[in-house]
C-alpha cells in the first residue's frame, strides 16, 4: 500500500489519519484546526473567533493562556524541571500548604498525579489498602455517573462508557446505586416526598453486600447533565457512610475550583468527604495535575502500613507551579465569588431559556455550571436520543444545536440530550449573556422536532 505524502499544512487531516479521536468511531472525523487560544477564547485556522462557554472539558476554569501560569511554569523549568517523588521540591511544599488553607479542613494528606482518571484509580487504591484486613473490598458509585477511562475508574464510572467496554475488561466489586437525578427519578418519586429514597438505597445496598468498604460520588455530576442533588442528599450519604465503616470519597475532577461558587461542591452542603479527588481546574488545564486528598484516619493508616502506589510524574514539579499560580488567581482575582454572583444571572437566563422553548424539559446550574436537558415530548421528558445513538455515530439533535451556535460563534459543550454550560469563572457578564442568548437561538432548531 503506497504510503499517503502530506503537506505542511495538512495538520488536521494527519490529525485525523495518524491519531484516534477520544469517545468515537474514528470514521468521519473531522476536526476544527485550532490556532490560538486566549482568556474566554479560542480560533481556528480561518480565524474565526469562538466564545469557549464549556470551559473545553469542563477544565479551562481559568480562560486561556493565563500569563500568571505561564510565567510560574517557565520559572520553574528554569529551576528544578522534574525529580523524582522521593526527593522534596520547595513548589510541591508550597501547593501543599495552599490546598490546607482550601480543601475542607479534615483532608491532611495529598497525593498529585496526572489526571482525575489517574486520580480516582488511586482512590480505590487506597480504599481498599484501608480496608484490606475488614475485607470490604467492594465500592459503590452511581448510576450516570463518569469517574475515568481506566480499568478500575471507568467500572466506577456509571453510563454508556463503561457498558461499551464492559466485555473487554472490568474490574469487579464495584456496584451502581441510584443517582439523584430528580428529573427523571428512578423511583418514579417526587422530592421531597420522596424522603431521599436514592440515598436510603445506597444503605440497602451496603447492609445487602457486606462487605462495602467505599462510596464514590460526584457531589454535582459533571458531564452527565450536572445533576444537583436535592438538599439533605449529600448529608444523607456521609451519614450512611459513617454509621457503616464506609469510605466516602467525593470526586470533584470537575465539580471543584470555583465551578459551584464554592471552591468545592461538598462546601455547598458543608460536608467533609473521607477522600477528595480533582484535576482539570487545579491548573487551570494548562497542564496536566491531579489531586488526591486523604482525612486523618487514613494517613495515620500509612504510617505503619505500606502505600502501594505511586507513578514517574507524581507531584511533577512544573504542574505543581501552574498548580500553585493557579490558586493564586483564583484568590487575588476572587473568582470564587464571581462564579457565584454570575451563577444568579445563569440561573435567571436559563429559567427564561426554559420557558421560551417547547424542547427544554428541564434546566440545572450551580455557580457557573450549568445544564440544558431537551425533550422532543416535554410532558412524557421523552429524549431525542438514546447512548446507543452516541455509540452508532448517529447524528444527535444535541449536536444539530451545538452546530448551529458554534456558527454563530459560541462553543458549548453536547452530550445525548443535553448541553453543559460552563464558561471559565473570568468571563464578564456581558460574554455571560450574549452566549446564553445565542443558544437561546439555537435551541430553535431542536424546537422544530418537538412533537405537537
Amino acid at each position: 500500500m503506497e504510503k499517503k505524502v502530506y503537506e505542511n499544512n495538512d495538520f488536521s487531516e494527519i490529525t485525523t489519519s495518524l491519531t484516534y479521536g477520544t469517545w468515537r468511531k474514528q470514521m468521519g472525523w473531522k476536526p476544527l484546526l485550532i490556532t490560538r487560544a486566549y482568556d474566554c477564547y479560542f480560533e481556528d485556522s480561518r480565524g474565526r473567533k469562538y466564545l469557549d462557554f464549556s470551559s473545553q472539558l469542563m477544565c479551562s476554569n481559568l480562560g486561556h493562556a493565563n500569563k500568571r501560569i505561564i510565567e510560574a511554569v517557565n520559572e520553574q523549568m528554569k529551576m528544578v524541571e522534574y525529580i523524582q517523588p522521593s526527593f522534596a521540591t520547595e513548589i510541591r511544599a508550597k501547593v501543599a500548604m495552599e490546598l490546607k488553607s482550601i480543601l475542607p479542613s479534615n483532608l491532611v494528606k495529598y497525593f498529585f498525579g496526572s489526571s482525575g482518571t489517574d486520580a480516582n484509580e488511586a482512590a480505590i487504591k487506597i480504599i481498599r489498602l484501608f480496608k484490606k484486613k475488614e475485607g470490604k473490598v467492594k465500592i459503590i458509585s452511581n448510576y450516570n455517573s463518569y469517574h475515568g477511562s481506566t480499568m478500575g475508574s471507568i467500572s466506577l464510572t456509571g453510563d454508556f462508557r463503561r457498558i461499551a467496554v464492559d466485555n473487554v475488561y472490568s474490574s469487579a466489586h464495584i456496584i451502581h446505586g441510584p443517582p439523584p437525578y430528580c428529573y427523571r427519578c428512578p423511583f418514579k418519586l417526587k422530592y421531597p416526598d420522596c424522603n431521599l429514597a436514592c440515598a436510603d438505597y445506597l444503605e440497602y445496598i451496603i447492609k445487602n453486600e457486606g462487605n462495602v468498604g467505599g462510596i464514590f460520588l460526584e457531589p454535582v455530576t459533571g458531564t452527565n447533565g450536572v445533576i444537583i442533588p436535592p438538599d439533605g442528599y449529600l448529608r444523607r450519604v456521609r451519614e450512611i457512610a459513617s454509621e457503616n465503616g464506609v469510605v466516602f470519597v467525593a470526586d470533584e475532577v470537575m465539580s471543584g475550583w470555583g465551578r459551584t461558587g464554592e471552591w468545592f461542591a461538598v462546601d455547598n452542603w458543608g460536608i467533609r468527604p473521607d477522600i477528595l479527588t480533582t484535576a482539570k481546574g487545579i491548573t487551570g488545564a494548562h497542564i496536566p495535575l491531579s489531586l488526591v486528598a486523604t482525612n486523618n484516619e487514613i494517613s495515620e493508616f500509612f504510617q505503619d502500613n505500606y502505600f502501594a502506589h505511586g507513578m514517574t510524574y507524581e507531584a511533577h514539579p512544573v504542574p505543581l507551579a501552574a498548580a500553585y499560580a493557579a490558586i493564586r488567581e483564583y484568590k487575588e482575582r476572587n473568582l470564587i465569588e464571581n462564579s457565584r454572583e454570575l451563577g444568579k444571572v445563569l440561573k435567571k437566563r436559563l429559567e427564561e431559556i426554559k420557558e421560551s422553548h417547547i424542547s427544554v424539559g428541564d434546566v440545572r446550574s450551580i455557580g457557573l455550571f450549568g445544564a440544558v436537558e431537551i425533550v422532543k415530548d416535554r410532558d412524557k421528558k421523552t429524549p431525542f436520543n438514546s447512548y446507543q445513538d452516541k455509540i452508532y455515530g448517529n447524528i444527535l439533535m444535541t449536536d444539530k444545536v451545538a452546530k448551529n451556535a458554534m456558527e454563530n460563534g459560541v462553543y458549548i459543550s453536547a452530550w445525548i440530550n443535553h448541553f453543559i454550560i460552563a464558561p471559565p469563572l473570568i468571563i464578564s457578564r456581558d460574554e455571560l449573556l450574549h452566549g446564553l442568548d445565542i443558544i437561546d437561538e439555537s435551541l430553535k432548531i431542536s424546537d422544530m422536532e418537538v412533537k405537537k
